[in-house]
């Protein structure tokens, strides 16, 4: 970081090295330092909750575009953006290598992720967090990829195309497959065919067997 990045001046004591696990209570917004077997303890005196959305951006975002990110971060309470680079190695393994199709042609993806805690109202809060999380997006919208306009699968969101509880319906799915697998939707869909005919594990965004 030191030789790419001088300007930050990053030190050893900038940086955390940490167990996997005890990630997880870093992420959770534990102190640091705080024992893993907090984790046995499955309430919380204050749970919080999250919405996430993600985007691919494949051009440089314009100087109106970054005014509009930064106007709604001040606008919007709670709310936060994570930019991750792509490229590189991502970059020389074809989209049909694997199921993970977001290679060439983008430069980075992003995160915008939004928490709320009981105190702040807690589940009858979730509407008006979800509904600034959404604003952000939709302004973000000429920025970003399009037809279809990409998501990251690990960042879930029901608002880019789901299925009801319990259903898998194959139209539906081609709306969110699209989005999170690209041109490996059809592929991965002919595979759970082979391996799970019966859809029998499924979810709101799970990837159906391709109709024969």
């Amino acid at each position: 970081m030191n030789v790419s990045f001088p300007e930050l001046g990053l030190t050893r004591n900038d940086c955390l090295e940490m167990s996997w696990v005890e990630s997880t209570l870093y992420w959770a917004n534990f102190p640091n330092g705080t024992s893993i077997d907090v984790l046995l303890d499955r309430v919380q005196e204050d749970r919080v909750f999250t919405k996430s959305k993600s985007d691919y951006y494949k051009a440089l975002i314009p100087k109106q575009g970054l005014e509009t990110l930064w106007q709604g971060l001040m606008d919007i309470e709670d709310i936060f953006v994570q930019m991750n680079p792509y490229g590189g190695r991502m970059e020389e393994i074809s989209d049909s290598e694997t199921a993970f199709a977001h290679r060439a042609g983008n430069l980075f993806m992003v995160l915008y992720g939004i928490q709320w805690s009981e105190s702040d109202g807690g589940i009858n809060a979730t509407e008006r967090y979800v509904e600034m999380s959404r604003r952000l997006y939709d302004a973000m919208a000429p920025y970003a990829s399009s037809n279809p306009r990409e998501a990251f699968l690990n960042y879930r969101d029901l608002d880019i195309g789901s299925n009801e509880s319990d259903e898998t319906d194959f139209e539906d799915a081609q709306e969110y497959g699209a989005k999170y697998f690209r041109n490996n939707f059809i592929r991965l869909a002919n595979a759970k065919a082979t391996i799970d005919p019966e859809n029998f594990f499924k979810n709101e965004q799970s990837i159906p067997p391709l109709p024969r």
